[in-house]
């Protein structure tokens, strides 16, 4: 019954919260590092004549980019248990770094790898939040995005080689990540790090 919620939390690097919170301890984000706030606007509407050099343009490139890459990263760390988990730092921040560092030390104490590799179905910007007013109490830039993942190709083995996959698993579904910048007055371009992540309840994407 596990393996199924799992598998979806390791293939796709949403690690669901419902999980993953079981075994996590309570605290709250240490002030260096919190949860970032995110904004409660409707999402946000394209420019008709958007430029380079738009600020939010810019974030929304740049939280694209690293979501992409988050993936790339949650997919060779899973692949090779001899890789080291500190590559996390680079792409997740908060309670997703967390999450992800619980559950790939859990899969590897327990010798099992994945194979294959994860790709992004649909990615759609749903908010861009650039006050970086106060990064110790959470207010950072932040850009809210909804992933559609598609692990079709993904399959995860125990250690004598065995699929622990179960047959019900879906290949596709969403999720929505939050992207922040916690060293956004420093580095607006290659600060962003995926900071959370929530399974969301609605109809598959293609799987294409």
């Amino acid at each position: 019954m596990t393996y199924r919620l799992g598998l979806k939390s390791w293939a796709t690097g949403a690690l669901v919260l419902a999980a993953v919170t079981a075994c996590a301890n309570g605290g709250s984000d240490p002030t260096s590092n919190p949860t970032p706030t995110v904004a409660s606007s409707s999402p946000s509407t394209p420019s008709s004549s958007p430029t380079a050099t738009d600020p939010s343009d810019a974030a929304t490139t740049a939280a694209s980019a690293t979501m992409r890459e988050y993936f790339a990263v949650v997919d060779a760390l899973a692949k090779d248990p001899t890789t080291d988990l500190k590559r996390l730092g680079s792409v997740a921040t908060s309670t997703q770094l967390r999450a992800a560092q619980t559950l790939l030390r859990s899969q590897r104490d327990q010798g099992r790898h994945q194979t294959g590799g994860t790709s992004v179905a649909e990615l759609i910007v749903q908010t861009v939040n650039l006050d970086n007013s106060d990064p110790k109490a959470g207010k950072v830039p932040t850009v809210v995005i909804d992933v559609c993942w598609n692990v079709s190709k993904v399959d995860v083995l125990d250690k004598s080689g065995a699929s622990i996959v179960s047959p019900d698993r879906p290949d596709t579904g969403w999720t929505r990540y939050t992207v922040a910048n916690y060293h956004f007055a420093d580095n607006p371009t290659k600060g962003w790090r995926v900071a959370t992540g929530q399974d969301l309840k609605q109809s598959p994407c293609s799987a294409s």
